[in-house]
Formats: C-alpha cells, structure tokens, sequence
C-alpha cells in the first residue's frame, strides 16, 4: 500500500508582504444578507450505550462457545454457507497461532450476545479475514488484535458486501476494520485502535457505495504513527484511498489523534453530512488529491489544535486549517452526483482556523514531488504520458495535476473566541494559496502560475457566510494576508453576500 503525506514544500519567492498582527479584523461588510445556519447535529454517543444484542440464539444460528478456544473457527469451517453464528456471553477465543482467524463463507453472519467479546488476547493478528461477500458481524465486541501497521483485524482482506453493526471495535494495532465494495458501516463504535478506526483501502480495485452511518469514531491513532513514522500520512480516525462513491453521515468523529476524517487520493463522489467532527488533534477533514464532494451540515468544533499550533509554535506560515482541500476539486469529467465540492450550511466554532484550499505546484504525475507512490489523476490513464513535452501543451498540462478547482463555500458559520483556543497568532485564518513552482526543472509549472489560477481563474468562491471573530483570510501565497474588506475587493472578490454581523444566521 502506498502511504503518503500532504507535502507543504512551500518554496515561495521572496515576498514583501508581512503577516498582519493578530489584533482582528476591520470588517467593511453591511451585512446584507443572513445564511441560516445549519440545524443543531445530534451525537452518536455509540460506544457509551452500544445496542445489545440477541439473548437467545436466533432459529436456526448455531451457537458458539466461549469455553472452546477456537471453536468460532471450527464451526464456521465446518458449517456451510450463509450460516447465522450466534457467540454466547463471555469473551470468545482464537488459537493462539499469530494468523489463526475466522475465514467467513459467503452470506454468513455474526451475531453477539450480551457480553460477548472476540478477544485476540494481544497474540492473533486478525479477527476476520477472507474474500466471501455479504458478511454481517453485529453485536460484538473485537478487540486485542495486533494487525501490522496499515492491515486490518475485520475484514481483512477487503471483501466485498460486508455490513458491519451495532458493533465494538476496540484496542487493537493497525486498523480495526478495512473495507471492500459496498461496505456499510453502521452503529458501530471503532475506539482507540492503534492506527486506523477504519481503513478504506483495497489491494485490487476501487471501492464503491461505502456506506459509514451513525458511528463513534474516537481515540484512534493510539500508538501515534505520525511521530513513529514522521510524515507518512498514515493516521485518522477513518483514512479512504481511491473510493468512488461514499456516504459518511451522522457519525461521532471525535479526540482522534491526528485528522478525523482523510480522504487521500482519487477519491471521488463523498457526501459528508450530518456528522459532529470535534477534538481531534489534526484537521476535522482532509480531503486531498480527490474530486467531487458535498460538505454539509455538520458541527465541526475544536479541531487542530495540537497539530495546528504546534506548526504555528515552530514558525510556519502555512494556513493550517480544520478543513483541508489539497489538490481537490469538482471536475465534471469524473462520473459523480455533483460536479464540484460544495461545502454549506456547516457550523464551524473554535476550531484551528477554518477552510484551506491549497495546490502545490510541485504535485503533479511524475514528478518527483508527488508524495502520492506514483499515482496519477483520474483523467490520465497512462501516466507516461505526463512527461517532457507533451505535459507543457493542452490537455495534458490541466489533466496531469490535481487541481483545487470549482470549490464552492456558502451559507456556512464560522465562530472564533482566541480565548477559548488560547492563542493570539495563526489560528484564525480561512485561505486559498499555493507555493511557487520550483521543481523539477522540467515542470511546466513554475513561478506563480498554479497560484495565480487557484486564486483568480479556479472557480473557488467563498460567498453567503456568516464570519463571528477576528477572522483573517490569506490569498494567493502565505503572506497576503487580508482583512475582510481587502478579501472581498479586488482582485479576490470573495464572500460576497457574507457578513460579520453576529446576529445572522441564528
């Protein structure tokens, strides 16, 4: 698996401007209109209060017993196909071999009863592996497991079909759940696993209509693997990797050490709705190097601010913010329900910042600079094809980059006490910039060129949004940074229709 990390190389050329001091903005806005804000977004309080499932074996279930090490992988060995397994209370045990698991057959389903617990005992590396489609596992709790990094403990192997539910996922290493084609998710608490709470990653192919729906997602990346790997990109409560169609609605994303949410290369087709996203170390959401998204009504609050003033206590300039758009945008030749990223009618308070849309005029296919292993977009097929000299000539100087493109930001809140964040600098900005192309030498885009077009001719507009604070907005590099009237004049002329006013929007 290829393993990569968003690359701020920020080689700017030398700039006049200096950053403005933090002493808040001087809005020229009359307030003429007043976006609603977004209605208030329950909490899936999941992993206090999980669903309990049967007492008694359903018709037909054959039961497991705790008692017999290893007795759920016999008796799905040795039962046929689309067989319901009920485990008995109590805490449910593998051999003690490293690779000893439960292979399902297809259809098969996993059914716990109160109190019962698969337990790999800090000695098996997975808990349910295997190809079959259409597995179910509810009710029970899996935890213990020691999956290596980047690995899963359920389902594995990234099978296809799989409805995981009202289930506990907890304390294992590596992932505690990957996931295959038309994976649902759903009640489930995936809490403190090593790395990942879920990784959405699949060896061979993309997966399409995942399904991530009232779940608590908390306390993952709990051996810290940015620190341990420094700059892997390997961390968050749920990491996607190539998923082309996902719905992530209603969950509880929060304290997760790292980003909440990290969609990482061509992605594609995500709605990301209703969720509460709060408390994570890094970014509420990454959406990087991937297209077409709808971003609404969630609650994001107090996110980045470990990462965020630790960048900011080491000196960096970069906008670091709690929603992160990195070579992301809406293209209408990838096959989506919508053909930008619209993100609306969000409430966002207290956070690190708030929306960053960046481009690093580096990151493009073939260049040494592309931390994504090699990858290339979703509109070249032939990643040759990005060389010295055809990529300097259309279509291949557009299609052989990411580009944060037709982003559209609107009826959004976006709330900033100092005081409650505790910090006086760099945590209040929303911003739109790229570094100056350096590299390699044959790159047709150095200079300003990606920052000229992120900024002015990308369709990225921030408009209809209510700003309470001392907001401050950076534009085209890291060191224009605005006030609220230069930001909406010329030549940004952006958030027009927003205001300052406290009272709008409710």
């Amino acid at each position: 698996m290829g393993i990569k990390r968003r690359h701020w190389a920020l080689a700017a050329a030398p700039l006049a401007l200096a950053l403005l001091a933090a002493t808040g903005c001087e809005s020229t806005s009359s307030g003429r209109s007043k976006p609603a804000a977004a209605p208030p977004t329950p909490v899936a309080r999941v992993c206090a209060k999980p669903a309990a499932g049967p007492t008694k074996a359903p018709a037909g279930a054959v039961t497991v017993d705790p008692k017999v090490v290893g007795d759920l992988a016999a008796k799905t060995k040795s039962n046929p196909p689309n067989t319901t397994f009920w485990l008995r209370p109590g805490k449910h045990r593998l051999d003690p071999d490293r690779y000893a698991q439960v292979i399902p057959k297809k259809g098969n389903r996993y059914l716990g009863a109160p109190g019962a617990v698969l337990d790999g005992r800090r000695k098996n590396q997975y808990a349910f592996g295997g190809t079959a489609h259409d597995v179910t596992i509810g009710h029970l709790t899996v935890q213990r497991f020691v999956a290596p990094p980047d690995e899963g403990v359920v389902n594995h192997d990234s099978a296809d079909g799989w409805v995981i539910e009202h289930a506990t996922i907890q304390r294992n290493s590596g992932a505690g759940l990957m996931a295959g084609d038309r994976q649902q998710v759903r009640d489930s608490c995936l809490r403190d696993n090593g790395q990942y709470g879920m990784n959405a990653y699949k060896a061979n192919g993309r997966i399409s209509g995942l399904v991530v729906e009232d779940n608590e997602i908390v306390g993952n990346n709990a051996d810290d693997w940015e620190r341990r790997r420094k700059g892997c990109g390997c961390t968050g409560g749920i990491k996607f990797w190539a998923v082309n169609g996902a719905d992530v609605r209603g969950n509880w994303v929060h304290d997760n050490r790292g980003p909440g949410l990290w969609a990482d290369t061509n992605n594609n087709d995500f709605r990301i709705e209703k969720n509460v996203l709060e408390a994570n170390d890094g970014a509420a959401l990454i959406y990087e190097t991937s297209y077409n998204a709808v971003i609404r009504n969630n609650t994001i609050r107090r996110n980045n601010w470990v990462e965020g003033r630790r960048e900011a206590d080491r000196g960096d300039t970069f906008p670091y913010a709690t929603v992160y758009l990195s070579e992301s945008g809406g293209e209408p030749r990838v096959r989506a329900r919508t053909g930008k990223i619209e993100i609306y009618r969000n409430v966002l308070e207290n956070n690190w910042s708030g929306i960053t849309l960046w481009e690093n005029a580096d990151r493009f296919c073939n260049s040494p600079a592309n931390t994504s292993s090699g990858d290339c977009t979703l509109l070249v097929r032939d990643t040759d094809r990005c060389a010295k000299p055809a990529i300097a000539t259309a279509p291949l100087y557009a299609d052989c980059r990411w580009k944060t493109q037709r982003v559209d930001i609107h009826d959004n809140r976006f709330v900033l006490d100092k005081s409650v964040l505790e910090c006086t600098v760099k945590c209040d900005r929303m911003a739109v910039l790229a570094n100056y192309g350096t590299y390699p030498d044959w790159s047709p885009y150095q200079g300003k060129r990606v920052a000229d077009a992120i900024t002015t001719h990308q369709h990225n507009r921030w408009h209809d949004n209510v700003y309470v604070g001392p907001w401050k907005f950076v534009a085209h590099d890291p060191s224009r940074v605005l006030d609220f009237g230069q930001w909406q004049g010329t030549p940004y002329r952006q958030d027009a229709g927003s205001t300052l006013d406290p009272q709008a929007g409710g």
